[in-house]
């Protein structure tokens, strides 16, 4: 007869509450009310895209006085440049054409605002036949000879 008995109900996948149930103020004051253990952290900067501490004195960032920036091709080589492109006849968008470069590099070497790349460099020095990198700038560059 203990099969049949009509006041036992079994409940089968009883689901508790959601993280977001369980965190909200409603939940942790019946678990208060109830006796049961709280147990509550406080994440370091969290909902903050930091992943580990700020380890630069900004202080000393703050004293630095050192202007910064990136060295600029001189004046001295962009004459040059325009000196050799002129000699064989070539415009800025000619010689930038001829190096794989667009035309505003050219400018931006010839006026001194470039930035010095040794690859670009290198192209302008076989397309002009001048030297731009070393203590003899403005110098025939001397052909190498190829190696097999």
């Amino acid at each position: 007869m203990a099969e049949s008995d009509w006041d036992t109900v079994t409940i089968l996948r009883k689901k508790g509450p959601t993280a977001a149930q369980a965190k909200s103020k409603q939940a942790i004051t019946s678990a208060q009310r109830r006796g049961e253990d709280i147990e509550t952290t406080k994440k370091w900067s969290a909902g903050q895209n930091k992943q580990h501490p700020v380890t630069k004195n900004t202080a000393k960032l703050d004293r630095e006085t050192e202007e910064l920036h990136h060295d600029r091709v001189p004046l001295e080589v962009g004459k040059v440049i325009q000196k050799g492109r002129q000699e064989r006849g070539l415009t800025q968008k000619d010689l930038a054409t001829k190096i794989n470069e667009k035309p505003q590099v050219i400018a931006d070497y010839e006026c001194g605002r470039a930035i010095p790349n040794n690859q670009v460099m290198g192209k302008i020095e076989r397309a002009i036949g001048m030297k731009l990198r070393g203590k003899d700038i403005g110098q025939p560059l001397e052909a190498k000879p190829k190696k097999k």
